[in-house]
């Protein structure tokens, strides 16, 4: 891995406070509680698996954790700040630190791979030959630095979602936020991404959360899984002891679809050969 990827690290990150802190967070459509008194702290570096099935509240705890949505209730902070009730200006600053990879990858279509990258470097203002060595750095990390030049068309699925997990890390985030990051993939391909996002984790200590429907996923990354059911925590702890002890319901339930095969549209998960890139 090249060095710079490593080294380019803000001047002020506080490792001995979490990175992410939520407290009692509800926010309600009307007169539907999509989410319902959630709190839960992660520490940096570690990696947060938010298990649910659809309208379980997932999409709508991503949105409040970047902005996107206002809790009508309760705190979040993000490396002790508390960015609850922050504007849109604020959140414009607050984003820099968080990076987010999509389901569908969110390319742009009319730039080039390391213009993709590159992006949100530009719009902070970064200098043009500093963006580029960043995201020159970052292609190579992910196994890209072949295609810089090509266009998202030209790309695999599994090409382009590399592409979306080192345009996340242009800006050196301190939390990276994965909404179904691999729900669009197939399964040796999801095998593949996990292995990049795990390593990424191992290597520069990101703190991750990663929102899926699938416990086969979190079960290969997380450190801890949260899981939701219409709108509130049914349980969250470390995977092992989660996994090996389910105390809800919804859990066992997630479990045994796990153990069916059944979470991908029937499809079970592969193991790949070390080192695979899709």
């Amino acid at each position: 891995m090249d060095q710079t990827v490593l080294d380019w690290q803000p001047d002020h990150r506080d490792q001995s406070a979490p990175v992410l802190r939520v407290g009692k967070v509800s926010r309600r459509f009307g007169g539907v509680t999509a989410l319902d008194d959630i709190s839960f702290t992660l520490g940096a570096g570690q990696v947060l698996g938010i298990i649910g099935r659809s309208g379980a509240g997932k999409s709508t705890l991503i949105r409040c954790l970047n902005g996107l949505e206002r809790p009508d209730a309760g705190r979040i902070e993000i490396e002790g700040r508390d960015v609850t009730n922050l504007s849109e200006r604020g959140w414009q600053k607050e984003r820099q630190r968080i990076g987010m990879i999509f389901q569908h990858f969110n390319l742009l279509s009319t730039r080039t791979v390391i213009q993709n990258v590159a992006l949100p470097l530009k719009l902070a203002g970064v200098a043009k030959a500093e963006r580029l060595a960043r995201a020159t750095a970052l292609l190579d990390l992910v196994g890209l630095a072949d295609k810089a030049h090509a266009y998202p068309a030209h790309l695999s699925g599994g090409q382009k979602q590399r592409v979306g997990i080192a345009r996340a890390l242009a800006s050196d985030p301190a939390l990276l936020l994965c909404d179904e990051a691999t729900s669009a993939l197939d399964p040796e391909t999801t095998l593949s991404i996990l292995a990049l996002l795990r390593r990424i984790n191992e290597e520069m200590g990101l703190t991750i959360v990663l929102i899926t429907h699938e416990m086969n996923v979190a079960r290969r990354i997380a450190d801890r899984v949260l899981v939701l059911a219409d709108g509130r925590v049914a349980e969250e702890g470390p995977v092992r002891e989660v996994l090996m002890a389910p105390r809800a319901e919804e859990t066992r339930q997630l479990l045994a679809a796990a153990s069916l095969g059944f979470e991908d549209a029937g499809r079970p998960v592969r193991e790949v050969p070390h080192g695979h890139f899709a």
